[in-house]
This record gives C-alpha cells, sequence and structure tokens, in this order.
C-alpha cells in the first residue's frame, strides 16, 4: 500500500526525480558550486550576511566540496534534489544557519544560471570545433583552387570549377552559421542571479556583482523575462540546426561525387569500408554516418525548440532539466560529425581523369563558347546560344569531346549568321577548354586564381576575427573564476 500523504510518491520519484537528480550529478554540480560561492561573496559583500556567518558557510561549503563525491550519489528521495542535498549538508553542519545561504534568491534564478552556464561551456567547445573545421577547409581550399571539378545544378553537369571554389561556398556558409552561434553564445553572457522566484528581492542584493563573479557580461535586466523568456535555449539551438543543415547538404554532395557513376571524389582507403561479400567494392560509409549524425543533431535541436512551443510565459519544467540535459545530446552527436568531417574532406581527392571524361562527355564548356561568341564575333547573346546548342548537340551525338568539334561548330555559325566565324581552330580549341572557362572568370568570387587568392584572404581574416570573439568570452570566464576563487577565500576559516 503506497503511502499517499508521503512525498514523494514511488513512481514520481523513479520516473522523474531520479533521472533529474541523475542529470545534475553529470552537468550542473560544479556550477551549482559557483553560484553558492558566488551568492555567498555577495551577500556578505551588501552586509546581507555578517562576516562571521558568511566565514562560518564558506568553510562549510569547502567541506562539502571535499566529502561529497558527486558521481557517487544515488538518489533516495529523502530530499527533492540536488540542490536541497547540499543545504541539508550545510544545515548538518551549521544547525539553522545553513539555510541562511539561501537568502534573496530562488532554484528558479538558480536553475536559469545553472543552465546558462553549461550551455556557456557546451557552446564554447562547438565553435573550438568548428573553427578546426572551418580552418582546415580553408587550408584545403587554398591547396585545391586549381583542382579542375565538374559543377553540378539539377543533379547533373553544370560547368567547369575549382574544388577550392566549391570549399569556399562551404566556408562561407560554415563561417555565416559560427556568427549565428556566436551571436546565440553572445545571449548566454547575462546572468538571471537576482531575479529570485520572477520579481527579485527586498534584500540589498547587487546583481552585478553576481554577474561579474559568474563570468556573464551583465544581469539579464527584467527579472520575470530571467525566468519565463528561455529565448537563450531555442536561440542556442536554431543556430545550433543551421550548422548541421548547412553540412549535411555538403555531405549529400561528396556522397553524389564518391559513386562510381560520377567517380569525381576519390576517398582514401583509411575511410573506405569493404563488402563482406563483394570484394570489388570500396564502401565510403563515413559519408553516411557524417549524414545520419548531421541529421540526427539538427532533429535533436528540433526537439529542444518544439518543446518550448505553446508553454506559458511563466516558469515552467518545459523549458528546464529534463528538456536541458536531452538538448546535450546535440552537441555530443553533433561535435562527433564535425570531428569526422574535419577528419574526411582534407583527406580527399578529386580524380581530375574522371573529372576531364565528364567535362567531355557533358560539353560543360560550351557557356564559354557562346560567351566568346558575342565578345569577339558581335553576336547577340541568344544568337551565340542557338550556335552553341547546335554545336553540342552534334559532339554529343558523335561521342566526341567540345574542343573536337570546331567543323560542327563551323557549320553552324555560318548557318545561323551566314558568314564565318572569327574563331581559328586553335582558338575554338582554347575557349571550350575547362581551364580556361575557370581562369576567364576572375570577377569578385569566380574560381579563377585570383579570384580564389582574394576570398581565400578574406576567409582567413573572418575566421581570426571569429575565433577572437569567442576567446573574448573565454577571457572573461577565466579570469572572472580566479576573481571568485579569490574572493571567496577571504571567507573561509583556516
Amino acid at each position: 500500500m503506497i503511502d499517499t500523504t508521503k512525498f514523494p510518491d514511488p513512481t514520481y520519484r523513479d520516473t522523474v526525480l531520479a533521472p533529474l537528480f541523475e542529470g545534475v550529478k553529470t552537468h550542473f554540480a560544479t556550477h551549482m558550486a559557483q553560484i553558492n560561492r558566488a551568492h555567498l561573496v555577495m551577500l556578505a559583500e551588501t552586509d546581507i550576511l555578517s562576516l562571521q556567518d558568511a566565514k562560518s558557510i564558506a568553510t562549510a561549503l569547502m567541506d562539502i566540496d571535499a566529502s561529497i563525491d558527486i558521481a557517487s550519489l544515488t538518489y533516495t528521495g529523502e530530499y527533492e534534489d540536488y540542490f536541497f542535498v547540499v543545504e541539508a549538508a550545510l544545515r548538518d553542519r551549521l544547525g539553522d544557519l545553513g539555510g541562511a545561504l539561501h537568502t534573496a534568491r530562488s532554484r528558479n534564478d538558480m536553475d536559469h544560471t545553472l543552465f546558462k552556464l553549461a550551455l556557456r561551456d557546451h557552446a564554447h567547445v562547438m565553435l573550438q570545433k568548428l573553427e578546426i573545421l572551418a580552418s582546415a577547409l580553408i587550408d584545403k581550399a587554398d591547396v585545391e583552387k586549381e583542382t579542375l571539378i565538374v559543377a553540378y545544378t539539377h543533379g547533373q553537369p553544370a560547368q567547369p570549377s575549382t574544388f577550392g571554389h566549391y570549399l569556399s561556398a562551404v566556408i562561407e556558409v560554415l563561417q555565416r552559421d559560427m556568427e549565428r552561434l556566436n551571436a546565440a553564445a553572445d545571449g548566454l553572457e547575462h546572468c538571471p542571479m537576482g531575479a529570485a522566484a520572477i520579481t527579485t528581492s527586498g534584500f540589498p542584493i547587487d546583481r552585478q556583482r553576481m554577474a561579474d563573479l559568474l563570468g556573464f557580461e551583465a544581469p539579464l535586466l527584467n527579472a520575470y523575462g530571467c525566468i519565463a523568456s528561455v529565448d537563450y535555449v531555442t536561440a542556442l539551438y536554431s543556430a545550433l540546426k543551421l550548422v548541421f543543415v548547412h553540412l549535411g547538404r555538403v555531405v549529400q554532395d561528396m556522397g553524389y561525387w564518391a559513386a562510381f557513376e560520377v567517380g569525381q571524389l576519390y576517398v582514401p582507403n583509411s575511410l573506405v569500408q569493404i563488402s563482406s561479400i563483394m570484394p570489388q567494392k570500396r564502401n565510403p560509409v563515413p559519408i553516411e554516418h557524417m549524414r545520419h549524425l548531421a541529421s540526427v543533431s539538427a532533429g535533436r535541436c528540433d526537439m529542444v525548440i518544439n518543446t518550448m512551443h505553446n508553454t506559458p510565459f511563466t516558469d515552467m519544467n518545459d523549458s528546464e532539466g529534463e528538456v536541458q540535459q536531452a538538448g546535450y545530446g546535440a552537441f555530443a552527436s553533433g561535435m562527433r560529425m564535425i570531428d569526422l568531417l574535419t577528419a574526411f574532406l582534407p583527406a580527399c581527392q578529386i580524380n581530375i581523369d574522371r573529372v576531364a571524361q565528364n567535362t567531355d562527355a557533358a560539353c560543360i564548356t560550351i557557356t564559354e563558347l557562346a560567351d566568346t561568341l558575342v565578345r569577339e564575333d558581335g553576336l547577340t547573346f541568344r544568337q551565340a546560344h542557338e550556335i552553341a546548342a547546335h554545336t553540342a548537340k552534334s559532339v554529343i551525338a558523335d561521342g566526341t569531346s567540345l574542343g573536337s568539334g570546331f567543323a560542327p561548330f563551323r557549320a553552324a555559325f555560318e548557318a545561323e549568321i551566314g558568314r564565318p566565324s572569327a574563331l581559328t581552330e586553335d582558338r575554338f580549341k582554347t575557349v571550350t577548354s575547362a581551364r580556361h572557362f575557370v581562369t576567364i572568370r576572375n570577377r569578385p568570387g569566380g574560381p579563377a586564381p585570383h579570384a580564389m587568392d582574394d576570398a581565400i584572404a578574406q576567409y582567413r581574416e573572418r575566421h581570426a576575427a571569429l575565433a577572437a570573439q569567442r576567446q573574448s568570452r573565454t577571457i572573461r570566464h577565466t579570469a572572472a573564476q580566479e576573481c571568485l576563487t579569490a574572493a571567496f577565500k577571504t571567507y573561509v576559516e583556516t
């Protein structure tokens, strides 16, 4: 028979409180100790606590940190959560004074501060990994800036480009994603402490001091919003989701390029698995794992965001421990994907023979033939396009390359215009070559070497700025930790 007068109900204990307790042990206990120490320092500095009481509590906190093995704790239901475990330990050591530490605060402002501190750590590591990936891609783009590829649109061969030019597009999206993630990380830099339940406190607390001791830029101003808004969660996971949506598209291309029928991308043996039955197969399965991890990570971000949908604008558990802990899975799977992509893409090479074969077979330089006729023969683009189309149809039907199609080109030109073209056969071969196609596209953002050099220089500059933005937060966090340690030590009895 269950005693319905005693908290907690066993089922509630096992399905809710125990899992939450385990999550706090894993993700939040260290940050709770930070908050306890910072709050004690602030209470003492504002004379809310006497110097002697502050010293007694500080010494007890030190003893608790040294004597409690958090990892070995098992939830029994004796105390509702880890917060009350610590408070009970204080009261065991200090009697009623142990309850004084909770003056002018609530689990509400503590919880959201805990969540922000934990998310700060996760965002920092994720941004570090993205910086490593971006640096590797920039270096790879520089090395491969003259390596020809076939660029595809709508799944069909379109125009020549270079692997470096393709990677540059990836880099630009990645850096924009890093800007969004940095902006979301900046959104974590305002401290909820001092909001208490929802309205601050009648005690003369110093919210700025709490923010400083915990490494925040400033307090989050509106106390109700400190507890209710949770846009710091939705903003962060929205930004994080985009990283994996966008990188997943690149991974999809790598799968297509590595397919036997295309064969444009060579994946080295170290990243290829064999078939257990078909000895001829080279399976680039890391591509599948990256695609899977990207999708799982994006889905986990959606889970966090969608949990907030249609929740009341107030304190509620929907945004708290359960979803916060589940959300860290997005960081875990996402970091695995980033690490694998960082190893994968720089190791791959372009199969230049297959690129040349596909270039010839699909006549992908034909646009430059039409452009050259406009510039050198004085045609309108539509006239030039018709001549180029007839030429392409002829060489494809004959199974020859565009560069060898001067005769059908000449015939198409004279039939359309009524006179010979100014292009010689040698000039025709030049303007229909993939190398010429790339070299002449020297506008900003194009694949020509000079344009690529300019772009890569910009990427490196932007990369340094993004790293500096993350590092500025880290410097503040580290300095605050040192300040908190020094301030707390002044209250520890020796």
